[in-house]
């Protein structure tokens, strides 16, 4: 049976993947955590980090490290301005709708509501010749009720939108911890983490968000796996909370349990640890990756020293995608995703001889 996507949509997937139908995107929309960079290479406090830096910085990655990537995320805010005319031609567009950083929440002040950026929307989103909408939203399904509903409003307000525009939506959830025995590197949300990734994987499929992409945590943390707990990435012994082959299967649950195709995130880990998490990954079913700090954060290190940064990027930062996209090469081509099956049964939405009277205007 055919499955029938609107022709901004099917357009605009069309333009997020490389030739292979995958996706080997970039991400440079970070704003706090760049600031936070900046600011220890500067030796500044990090609101003493403003445009300028950030816009700098981020035009400088665009313009050296876009061409190797199939498209490009970055923000409205410093980001896009300054790097608008650096894009290559051939390389997707997508822009950050949410705001940086997230609201306390709950009782304990641990939880995080996610917020909109003030002065930013859809429309404009459209307007500014973006190819596609990203938005990240922390979430754990087992926060407080309102702090849960909260979150899922915007998804689906954001969903709404993209569907009344005609832009692919791709929603990126990033998990966190909030309870007395968690933290962000113990063994208590280490073991935690497959669960909490398979329960929001299973809520964003459903139809009613409208997602296209999802961008999703790696379902474990490598650093507590057998095989790599002694310290392999930054030689800091941690406890086993599980193996090799529980990770893989970790990640065939998440291609049973996602409806659309999904791409792995970085979040902040180095590269050696990334490159691993894209090859699980994508040997289970994951369309590709969309990769931010892994691959460009060395580069912060030489700021503001903008002709040595270029040379790491063309060099050091080149081979991080020419090794990404080895490690990627067994990723599921979106249109092979169980949503599409294969490119020969997506038809066009109303397609035929009155498509251009039937096609929705805004």
């Amino acid at each position: 049976m055919a499955v029938k996507l609107s022709s901004g949509k099917l357009r605009g997937l069309k333009m997020l993947a490389d030739n292979e139908g995958k996706f080997r995107m970039m991400a440079i929309d970070q704003r706090g955590s760049l600031q936070r960079m900046l600011a220890k290479t500067l030796k500044k406090e990090p609101k003493e980090v403003g445009f300028k830096d950030l816009a700098t910085f981020k035009k400088l990655v665009v313009k050296t490290l876009s061409p190797y990537s199939s498209a490009t995320l970055i923000d409205p805010i410093y980001g896009y301005p300054e790097a608008a005319k650096y894009f290559p031609r051939n390389t997707g567009l997508l822009l950050a709708t949410e705001q940086t950083g997230a609201e306390s929440a709950g009782k304990s002040g641990k939880e995080k509501k996610s917020r909109l950026q003030p002065g930013w929307d859809i429309s404009k989103t459209k307007k500014a010749g973006a190819t596609a909408v990203k938005l990240l939203m922390y979430y754990r399904d087992d926060a407080s009720s309102d702090v849960v509903q909260h979150q899922k409003d915007i998804i689906l307000r954001v969903g709404e939108d993209c569907e009344k525009y005609d832009l692919p939506y791709v929603l990126e959830i990033v998990s966190y911890p909030f309870k007395d025995d968690e933290e962000k590197d113990n063994a208590t949300f280490a073991k935690r983490k497959p669960e909490i990734v398979m329960a929001y994987t299973k809520e964003f499929s459903r139809p009613e968000y409208k997602v296209d992409i999802l961008k999703i945590e790696f379902p474990a943390n490598l650093k507590y796996c057998k095989e790599f707990c002694e310290g392999e990435f930054d030689g800091k012994k941690r406890e086993a909370v599980y193996n090799l082959s529980e990770v893989k299967d970790y990640c065939k649950q998440l291609t049973n349990l996602s409806s659309v195709p999904w791409v792995i995130l970085s979040a902040g880990v180095d590269i050696e640890e990334f490159l691993i998490n894209v090859e699980l990954a994508t040997n289970n079913g994951a369309s590709g990756f969309l990769g931010g700090r892994a691959i460009w954060k060395e580069a912060a290190k030489y700021y503001p020293d903008l002709e040595r940064m270029e040379e790491w990027l063309s060099t050091s930062g080149a081979e991080n995608f020419r090794r990404l996209y080895e490690a990627s090469k067994n990723a599921t081509p979106y249109f092979n995703h169980k949503r599409f099956k294969s490119m020969a049964d997506i038809e066009l939405q109303y397609g035929g001889e009155n498509w251009y009277l039937d096609y929705k205007s805004l």
